[in-house]
């Protein structure tokens, strides 16, 4: 699977986890070098807090574009250290 925003492929992995229909990329997948924390958060109530990633590719700004749990619930264990995307990031194969 690749995430693509701004025809650059910012995670490759075969190893993604779905979940509500969205792919979680292994963190070690994800070309951190276009992301930059943002202080947003929001709640699941089974998931637990979600942190967000601002996502940058070159003059183009994409601000909470990805979401982590780095400290989900327990029945959200498996995607602990896994980013999913949104907000115009294409995720195909």
């Amino acid at each position: 699977m690749q995430a693509i925003w701004q025809d650059t492929v910012i995670a490759q992995s075969d190893n993604t986890v779905v979940v509500e229909g969205n792919h979680y990329f292994p963190a070690a997948d994800v070309n951190m070098q276009y992301f930059s924390a943002s202080a947003t958060t929001s709640s699941c109530g089974w998931k637990g807090t979600a942190n967000y990633y601002d996502i940058q590719v070159q003059d183009h700004h994409n601000p909470d574009a990805a979401w982590y749990y780095a400290e989900p619930k327990p029945r959200a264990a498996h995607i602990k250290g896994y980013v999913a995307f949104w907000k115009g990031v294409t995720v195909s194969e």
